[in-house]
């Protein structure tokens, strides 16, 4: 098992401090040590940076308002913060609190260099028995103590463009084979609008694919002892699937292939160029940034090929994770604590359009929308957790930049077969387990 994780190449990470507090002083033991003062890094999850400061800021004046703890925010993109997080993680310069994307809980475990969330750390954050256990399952490898918490619930859902649909006389797919025939008809490149937009550029879009449409095929990626199985036919398949939309279909413009992140497939979704898009729950405010009204678009499961397994979503979401050597552990206790608060969280959720990781915001479904009550479905029923081995994080990129490169491919007119997708795989394996070796 690796003591650190393995950092990819280090870039700059775009940075947001909040306005009035201090610049983060991260020294060698992760916070300033300052016991009324808590460094945290915030994953992007508004409409921009920006955003995330005006969500954030008068919630964190408020826990420094009833705790005298000031916290020092830095909002961070996701092009870097799995970066960010790897850099701190070797040199021991990190904050007191972090967020991570829940698919990297058991990679980040495996550094060791994260508070585990024993009993007692549990009862001081207000116990285990709060969070939905879909979401508290995410928080490490399983049998182990885990390291991080729910924050933000999300998952996957097929946004689709009622207009488009409806004058063309179609009613929302419900098999893979409708989503198919569906996105060929909506396409029509003589007017640049075609039936889906992907963010095929992403490595963390097209590994979270990669995994979803394998898994309605019934595949795996690591077998029980957390060694990579990636060559498996129905993952093979499930790729073939996702990139034909593409190269079969050619329901997605070429140009999609340069979207490296998630927002540019929702603006074109947003603008009009794109009947359907793939994305998470909390896409709403970045579709309605761009100027679509929330009753011109409707969310449907990803649907699956006829006879698939129902698998729509992995379940997506956010964490809270402390550093093992912050100075400051009881102070980031109460954060937690404050962070995964009924008020706090309910304050949070809305801006965020996020699904509630506490049972009993779960279990209220008083005036909850028809989109939110869909989520929720796919989210607690139609979802399955990515890989919860050490190596995940090494599946995503891999694997995720194996599919750029495919998409990158067929957009400039060339051609990915079986035997090409096996023989990439086949690349990510191996280099999976020479590092794990």
């Amino acid at each position: 098992m690796r003591t650190a994780i393995r950092a990819l190449a280090i870039t700059a990470a775009a940075a947001l401090t909040v306005t009035g507090l201090a610049a983060c002083s991260s020294g060698s033991s992760g916070s300033s040590g300052d016991s009324k003062t808590l460094t945290y890094w915030a994953s992007n999850q508004g409409t921009s940076l920006q955003n995330d400061k005006e969500v954030l800021t008068p919630v964190l004046k408020k826990f420094t308002k009833e705790t005298g703890i000031k916290v020092n925010l830095q909002v961070i993109g996701w092009n870097d913060l799995q970066n960010k997080i790897q850099t701190a993680v070797t040199s021991g310069q990190g904050p007191d609190v972090l967020n991570i994307g829940n698919t990297w809980a058991a990679s980040l475990q495996a550094t060791g260099a994260f508070q585990e969330f024993g009993s007692s750390e549990m009862k001081a954050i207000g116990g285990k028995d709060k969070f939905v256990k879909t979401a508290l399952a995410t928080g490490g490898a399983p049998g182990k103590t885990v390291t991080s918490v729910p924050l933000y619930g999300l998952a996957y859902g097929l946004y689709y463009n009622k207009k488009m649909f409806s004058d063309a006389g179609l009613k929302p797919p419900t098999t893979w084979e409708e989503l198919t025939a569906d996105a060929q008809k909506l396409t029509d490149p003589s007017k640049k609008v075609y039936g889906f937009s992907l963010a095929a550029g992403s490595y963390t879009e097209n590994a979270h694919f990669a995994f979803i449409n394998a898994a309605q095929n019934g595949g795996d990626w690591f077998d029980k002892k957390g060694d990579p199985t990636f060559t498996k036919k129905a993952n093979v398949d499930g790729i073939k699937r996702y990139l034909d939309l593409m190269q079969e279909q050619k329901a997605v413009n070429t140009s999609n292939a340069q979207f490296d992140n998630g927002t540019q497939a929702v603006a074109a979704f947003a603008k009009g160029q794109a009947a359907m898009i793939l994305n998470q729950n909390n896409a709403d405010a970045t579709i309605q940034s761009n100027g679509m009204k929330a009753d011109q678009y409707g969310v449907v499961p990803f649907p699956a090929p006829e006879g698939g397994k129902q698998v729509a979503s992995h379940v997506a979401g956010i964490n809270l994770s402390i550093f093992k050597n912050t100075k400051n552990k009881d102070g980031a206790l109460k954060f937690v604590k404050y962070m995964t608060s009924a008020d706090t969280q309910k304050t949070l959720d809305k801006p965020y359009s996020a699904l509630p990781v506490l049972k009993s915001a779960a279990e209220d479904t008083s005036g909850v929308s028809e989109e939110t009550k869909t989520f929720l479905d796919i989210y607690n029923t139609k979802s399955e957790p990515l890989p919860l081995v050490p190596a995940e994080d090494q599946f995503e990129s891999t694997v995720g930049k194996a599919m750029n490169d495919m998409f990158a491919k067929i957009a400039t007119g060339g051609t990915v077969s079986d035997a090409d997708i096996k023989s990439a795989l086949q690349t990510a394996q191996d280099q999976v387990s020479q590092a794990a070796g």
